[in-house]
């Protein structure tokens, strides 16, 4: 079979190319013909008019003027000329190719490749040729190559594989798939994703590669998904339903609708005889806390234990205390462990731990250490999931027989992302603030206001409010003008004085002097508290009502969004100010959006548009898969589609046996998910 033979095997490739292609990954001609371009370079002749700023366009022209040629040093030159092209009169540039000038003669027509910067009226000239245009291609890919292959070269071998191998592949798509989505076969689709014959017959070869890609990745999700539940196993937890309805009924609040909804999905995986594994994204202030600890105490009406993992010492005494508050009138014993816990103290918590004698047990990664130790864990809940790593997750997990496992997170992930990055997962959404919650009212100004917003800020102050300042850098840098934590901190402290005062924090402080600002915050004795984006997760100060947010263009709109959660906590109005400049459309868009709505998910959304999935988690991190042809942002429903076909297919026992479906079993097979129980 062609497609399996050495791609050695191809004219023109020799030792040097082989290794070239190895390094690239491609060993076989299938390996090569898999190999899709990351773009097509478009040759059809467009309207500058309706041509968009920075776009790449094609035009045919009539030189207007003499070129003129200018040296700009050893081997590098700008050629300028004239061209009327339609109604308008540009200027083509050609860098480092002096010899057109001798081409260029005034009344000729050229063809001209090149970006179009629409504002000058200038096409930077990549590709030309002389006289109008004729033949020749509307699409050339464009690979993403290494070593000394060139793409000329990389374009000959592909058609050469194309040749030899297309019409021997098999089509992974079962036929209903392709006909209830109109998408043509795997030869035709791609014969048209490498050479087009035209714009339609890309987009035909672009649906059908993205909708399979993505149907494969979704099915490796399911079936890890099917196979964690059907091997794990899980425990049952046969609650007390009537003393789990009594705590609601007892609670000072009723729950909205959307806890309520949450609430029910919880209970009804409790009472699964499969492990939990429930992701809970809600809006910074949604009720995330009480959901928590409905589940909590409903696994201890079944005699069992609950654990409660916050990532700062400052959260896990947040919880302890709320919770606390809450089980008051019940007998739960709720106990904290944090690294501030030592001594006789820390051991009296480890030993009524194993014995059985503690029902809830809350803190920070403490709970991992090898001594902690539960008599019978059924629950785990970890708050902020995205702060732990996965091994700190998994020996909590590990510390009971297959426990269920709740991750809670208040960074609203958008759908698409939370499908492909948690797809293994189930997902509850609580996307609804619970009555009563003042909005913070949040303003965009420019920087020369910032004295104006300063007396904004001290009004809060002589009420008995705090406030934040949030800054991006921590001290000068001769890199960038914005402005920094330690010199915005003196700046307030001087201008306060006694009247008021101010704290510091940021990433450089020790872990104990962190707490110790914190904690002087929390309780009131610093008023202001000038800080970087260290206070974005977990912070609860009711009594905080202002926060400014300096060079505010710098963060992305989900981290503004978690920033400006950290007020509006309390009964209180609280604002939230944005002192930004931004130079670039996104900025400006940003900085719109945020004035425009408090919806979490609204803005996680249009975070997703600016600037794609990549940044949304962060790059160290980021768990979003790398796609071929899919694009999370532009393919959501084609995600969505393939999702809920891929469930289907791996919950049918016509998937597992169907010579239709073999060749996808193939592909599942030999990605390794379903031999570890994992996707890497």
């Amino acid at each position: 079979m062609a497609s399996k033979d050495s791609v050695a095997s191809l004219k023109g490739v020799g030792k040097q190319a082989a290794e070239t292609l190895q390094e690239m990954k491609i060993e076989t001609i299938h390996d090569l013909i898999m190999t899709f371009p990351y773009r097509h370079e478009d040759f059809q002749l467009k309207d500058l008019a309706d041509t968009p700023h920075n776009e790449r366009v094609t035009v045919e022209g009539r030189v207007e003027s003499e070129p003129s040629v200018l040296f700009l040093g050893k081997n590098k030159s700008r050629t300028q000329v004239q061209v009327m092209v339609g109604r308008h009169l540009v200027k083509a540039i050609f860098f480092n190719q002096p010899y057109v000038k001798a081409k260029l003669r005034i009344g000729e027509v050229v063809t001209l490749s090149g970006k179009w910067d629409r504002g000058r009226q200038v096409i930077t000239v990549t590709n030309h040729s002389i006289g109008p245009r004729t033949g020749g291609v509307d699409f050339e890919p464009v690979y993403s190559l290494k070593g000394s292959i060139f793409q000329k070269t990389f374009r000959k071998l592909m058609r050469q594989a194309l040749d030899l191998a297309k019409d021997d592949l098999e089509d992974c798509l079962p036929e209903r798939f392709r006909t209830a989505y109109h998408l043509v076969p795997v030869q035709d689709a791609l014969e048209w994703i490498h050479f087009p014959t035209d714009g339609e017959a890309l987009k035909q070869a672009r649906r059908r590669f993205v909708y399979e890609e993505l149907l494969i990745f979704q099915l490796k999700m399911q079936a890890l998904r099917k196979k964690n539940r059907e091997e794990e196993g899980g425990s049952f937890v046969d609650y007390d339903l009537n003393r789990l309805k009594h705590f609601i009924d007892t609670l000072p609040f009723d729950l909205t609708d959307a806890q309520k909804r949450v609430v029910n999905e919880i209970c009804r995986d409790l009472k699964e005889p499969f492990r939990m594994n429930r992701l809970l994204q809600g809006d910074v202030g949604s009720g995330k806390t009480v959901v928590a600890a409905i589940a909590l105490y409903a696994v201890v009406t079944a005699g069992m234990q609950g654990a409660l993992m916050a990532p700062t010492e400052i959260l896990a005494e947040q919880h302890a205390n709320t919770l606390a508050q809450w089980f008051e009138p019940f007998e739960v014993n709720i106990a904290l462990l944090t690294g501030s816990v030592k001594g006789k103290k820390r051991q009296f918590i480890i030993d009524q731990l194993a014995d059985g004698k503690i029902d809830i047990l809350i803190g920070t990664h403490a709970l991992i250490q090898p001594n902690v130790q539960f008599k019978k864990l059924g629950l785990v809940i970890t708050d902020e999931q995205h702060r732990f790593g996965v091994d700190q997750r998994r020996v909590l997990k590990d510390k009971g027989y297959n426990p269920d496992v709740l991750f809670m997170t208040a960074t609203p992930i958008p759908r698409t992302l939370a499908i492909s990055a948690f797809g293994e997962m189930d997902v509850s959404v609580i996307d609804e603030m619970p009555v009563g919650r003042k909005e913070i009212q949040t303003y965009w100004m420019k920087k020369e206001m910032f004295g104006k917003i300063v007396g904004r800020m001290e009004k809060e102050l002589a009420e008995g409010r705090q406030a934040y300042v949030i800054c991006p850098l921590i001290e000068e840098s001769d890199k960038l003008d914005y402005q920094n934590a330690v010199d915005l901190f003196q700046q307030l402290s001087s201008y306060f004085h006694e009247k008021h005062t101010v704290g510091l924090m940021h990433g450089r402080l020790s872990g104990d002097e962190k707490e110790q600002t914190m904690r002087a915050f929390t309780e009131g004795s610093i008023e202001v508290l000038v800080s970087t984006t260290v206070v974005e997760v977990g912070v609860n100060v009711p009594n905080a009502t202002f926060m400014l947010i300096y060079d505010a263009e710098r963060f992305g709109l989900s981290q503004l969004h978690q920033l400006r959660g950290r007020v509006g906590r309390g009964s209180d109005q609280s604002y939230c100010v944005l002192l930004a400049d931004p130079k670039t459309e996104v900025g400006k868009e940003r900085m719109t959006s945020m004035t425009e709505t408090n919806d979490g998910f609204v803005l996680a959304e249009k975070d997703l548009q600016l600037r794609g999935p990549g940044d949304f988690f962060g790059r160290k991190q980021s768990g979003v898969p790398e796609f071929k042809m899919a694009d999370l942002v532009h393919d959501y429903r084609a995600l969505e589609t393939a999702r809920r076909d891929a469930e289907a297919l791996v919950n049918s026992q016509e998937f597992w046996t169907s010579e239709e479906t073999r060749c996808l079993r193939e592909q599942l097979e030999d990605s390794g998910a379903l031999a570890t129980g994992r996707l890497d």
